[in-house]
């Protein structure tokens, strides 16, 4: 993540076999302002590939994530709640528009917001309209969320799944937060769209590099 102000990184040391009150080592390094903290109204958009390490790194922050209704969303939805998340079930595919609705009610009890924007089967790290819907009826400004490895093991899945091998380099980083408007109109969300996409590339490519991720 390119350091400057609203922005943040944090460099770690990945554990994979620690256990779901471990997952990584204390922070090694923090740059900028903005990241996620218990009690923040944000919606933040991760890819599906990169789910696993960020649901470690990230417990304990009374979190909300949209979790796919299918059957691969069974095992993940287990993993974030054992983590202490709250699973929402729906996508932008089937279901999408219950989880939808049910992402913005616990947004209105307090609990921040997290989505895969790409899920459940793709396009691969393509954003979907559902997260520029989601952040205008929240009024939560989407703020990016990435990670990176050295070195992970690759799965032969749609997204080409991420699980980082036990203590490598881990980095972690934000994109500056993106206020979308309450009212939009229909060529509105593509806008919006196309610059949260532009956002999470960006982020997803500098964190990649800083972590020395093989292409």
């Amino acid at each position: 993540m390119v350091d400057g102000p609203g922005r943040a990184c944090w460099e770690r040391s990945w554990c994979a076999c620690s256990g779901p009150r471990g997952g990584s080592s204390a922070s090694a390094r923090r740059n900028g302002t903005s990241e996620i903290r218990a009690g923040s109204a944000t919606s933040s958009p991760l890819w599906h590939s990169r789910l696993l390490p960020l649901a470690f790194t990230h417990r304990g922050l009374n979190a909300a994530v949209l979790i796919s209704q299918h059957r691969d969303g069974e095992l993940i939805a287990r993993i974030v709640e054992r983590l202490g998340y709250v699973a929402a079930r729906g996508s932008s595919t089937r279901g999408g528009e219950e989880g939808l609705r049910e992402m913005v009610r616990l947004a209105e009890s307090g609990r921040l917001l997290a989505i895969t924007p790409d899920g459940p089967r793709g396009p691969a790290e393509q954003v979907k309209p559902g997260l520029v819907y989601l952040a205008s009826r929240t009024g939560f400004p989407v703020l990016p969320v990435a990670a990176a490895a050295s070195h992970a093991w690759r799965f032969r899945s749609w997204d080409g799944f991420r699980l980082p091998w036990p203590f490598t380099r881990l980095v972690v980083g934000y994109g500056p937060p993106i206020a979308v408007p309450r009212v939009l109109a229909d060529d509105d969300v593509e806008a919006w769209r196309v610059r949260i996409q532009g956002a999470l590339d960006d982020l997803t490519r500098d964190l990649a590099r800083r972590a020395g991720e093989p292409a």
